[in-house]
């Protein structure tokens, strides 16, 4: 399959992510803008992010094998600000790409990666979580740019389980206290 158009400059640091992740026997997928480029609609995105089944205990392993794969971190104290708040950031050192690896602990996040297939593109191999589960990670984030996503990730996929979409997205929406949640999304799917 060719790599969508616009995703290109983005190819060396996804590469080298992808590296990242299969030094973690692939415990984890590519998620954020790239993820909905390759599965919706391409749009501009600065960054990657991908989320990572590793413990806090795994962040000094995942350092150094970041920096075999040439990322590095992008703030000082890296390790103890992912031990806080569950995310790694990150930097591709030749292009500067920003990177973001989020550590997943929740029964969803391990259903994500279980679920999540291996895609080819123009020789690029790249772990993305199933359609409907990206969307999920979106009506968690719900902002407007991921409300869009998600409009172009069902444009693209049209024969969606609405029912596992529905189960998660109100189970968060609970926990988030965003009542409205599920309606907003059910509106989407049904376009």
């Amino acid at each position: 399959m060719k790599l969508p158009q616009g995703i290109e400059p983005l190819s060396e640091p996804l590469v080298s992510l992808h590296k990242l992740l299969v030094r973690f026997n692939e415990r984890g997928v590519i998620i954020g803008g790239i993820a909905v480029g390759l599965m919706g609609r391409p749009r501009y995105t600065e960054d990657l992010d991908a989320m990572f089944l590793i413990s806090t205990d795994e962040i000094p392993i995942l350092l150094d094998e970041a920096a075999k794969e040439g990322i590095e971190p992008r703030i000082k104290d890296v390790a103890e600000f992912a031990r806080k708040n569950r995310v790694i950031l990150l930097k591709h050192i030749a292009s500067n790409t920003p990177i973001d690896i989020s550590l997943g602990i929740l029964l969803f996040e391990e259903e994500t990666v279980e679920r999540s297939t291996l895609h080819h593109f123009d020789g690029l191999s790249i772990r993305l979580p199933t359609p409907e589960d990206l969307i999920i990670m979106k009506a968690v984030a719900h902002r407007p740019k991921d409300f869009e996503d998600i409009r172009n990730i069902v444009i693209k996929n049209p024969n969606l389980d609405t029912a596992r979409i529905e189960q998660w997205v109100k189970g968060f929406a609970e926990i988030l206290e965003l009542p409205d949640l599920w309606g907003q999304i059910s509106k989407i799917l049904k376009g």
